[in-house]
């Protein structure tokens, strides 16, 4: 199949090509992009292609991707609010998910997935339970996820068996599929609630499968204080000493990352470590303002994530974009802290890299996911700057079309590839039923 987008005002996130072509064309033959151009000559009048989509009022630009969710925790969007984070998981978090099923993961992932089609997400890296159920989302959504188990054994040696074996038949049995738009990482949980031989072995285990590692780190003050007083040193350095942050042989995503001394955030940069910023997340459980400044300005790898919608309420990345450069910027008390553009590349390029390096710019050879965003709006009149448009204007409800893997999931605002009816109605009925058996349990 080949798709032809013209009359766009293309973002391409190239650094090698034109960074923004005003009248421009794309051309997609399977799931590649063959040709990308000026149009301002009509040179795309002569192209052939089986779908023709004139862009002509919209943004053309990578899909964005989301480096940290907990997608079945979608069923939990508003269950528990407004409170400190220990009662939050103790009294809320931990009861409702000793209580999920299949059946859960898989609808609330669903909705996810939905969510992130409406919104511009065309990938996401997620780590839950009931992984097989995301997995199976992802095929129909049609999207790309980079998943992972999530092991917790609380340095209990048959629960880290149990938990590590659950990962590795996940990575074997999913790695490459949906065309392969569905890849795997492991993921130990946090260096809190793993111990340092436990989070060592997952690491031999990835480098043998090559896979890369999806891990929470120095995501509040407790766990730095944990950590400090049962260890001596906080996360970061308790698994530096078994050289957990090399890259060299796969990636780690270290998700949050808020606690970070200046010693700690030389060795992820020495040691190649991405970072998944939620901003969101961390604002509403007030776990602090990372430094993530600090971190770009030390050469790190730096990506947006939402985390899961029971502590942030909703998976929409341009509202995380905007929340996460005026975070740094009252952060730091410095408004030229975490300019548009650097956010722009943040969930485009950088969350790219980790996910699908032939995703997240538009170039030819690389492949065919993208989002437009519709600016026959009264928030999108007048651009002067189109990354500030896209950080401070623009909305997850202005994305019009998206296609991924060179396949058209949303036209117009229409949803192509799932019944959105049917999956919020099943998704409601699975919530309401998880709330009930919490409050049976009372």
């Amino acid at each position: 199949m080949s798709i032809l987008i013209k009359n766009a005002y293309i973002v391409t996130m190239d650094k090698d090509g034109d960074g923004v072509i005003p009248n421009g064309f794309l051309l997609i033959e399977n799931n590649l992009i063959s040709k990308i151009g000026d149009n301002s000559a009509s040179a795309a009048d002569g192209i052939a292609a089986d779908t023709v989509i004139d862009a002509k009022g919209a943004i053309l630009m990578p899909g964005l991707s989301n480096t940290h969710t907990h997608l079945g925790m979608t069923l939990l969007r508003g269950f528990a609010d407004d409170m400190a984070l220990q009662s939050w998981l103790e009294s809320k978090i931990w009861p409702a998910e000793a209580n999920l099923t299949a059946e859960d993961v898989y609808y609330g992932s669903l909705l996810g997935c939905l969510e992130m089609i409406r919104s511009g997400t065309t990938a996401f890296c997620d780590m839950y339970f009931f992984m097989d159920e995301t997995a199976k989302a992802v095929e129909v959504a049609g999207i790309r996820g980079c998943l992972a188990y999530g092991m917790i054994e609380f340095g209990d040696e048959e629960k880290g068996n149990k938990e590590l074996e659950t990962n590795e038949k996940f990575v074997k049995n999913w790695q490459g599929k949906a065309n392969g738009r569905i890849t795997t990482m492991y993921g130990p949980h946090a260096p809190n609630t793993c111990c340092q031989s436990f989070i060592g072995r997952v690491k031999a285990v990835s480098e043998r499968d090559g896979v890369g590692v999806h891990i929470h780190v120095l995501e509040t003050e407790a766990e730095l204080n944990h950590m400090k007083e049962n260890f001596g040193v906080c996360s970061v350095h308790h698994l530096d000493a078994v050289d957990f942050w090399n890259t060299s042989k796969v990636p780690i995503l270290a998700a949050h990352s808020v606690w970070m001394s200046d010693g700690d955030i030389r060795i992820f940069a020495e040691k190649g470590v991405t970072v998944s910023h939620n901003a969101v997340s961390n604002m509403k459980l007030a776990s602090g303002i990372a430094p993530i400044q600090k971190m770009l300005d030390a050469g790190i790898s730096v990506t947006l994530g939402t985390d899961g919608c029971a502590s942030n309420n909703n998976l929409n990345l341009f509202e995380e974009m905007k929340t996460a450069a005026l975070l740094q910027k009252i952060g730091t008390m410095d408004p030229t802290a975490l300019p548009a553009k650097t956010v722009v590349e943040m969930v485009t390029v950088n969350g790219g890299r980790v996910i699908d390096k032939q995703t997240g710019v538009l170039k030819v050879g690389g492949k065919a996911d993208m989002i437009l965003v519709d600016l026959k709006k009264a928030n999108a009149t007048p651009v002067f700057d189109v990354y500030s448009h896209l950080v401070y204007s623009a909305a997850g409800s202005d994305v019009k079309t998206m296609i991924v893997d060179g396949k058209i999931l949303m036209q117009d605002y229409k949803v192509l590839v799932m019944d959105e009816e049917e999956v919020m109605r099943k998704a409601k009925e699975r919530a309401l039923s998880l709330a009930e058996k919490i409050e049976v349990q009372k």
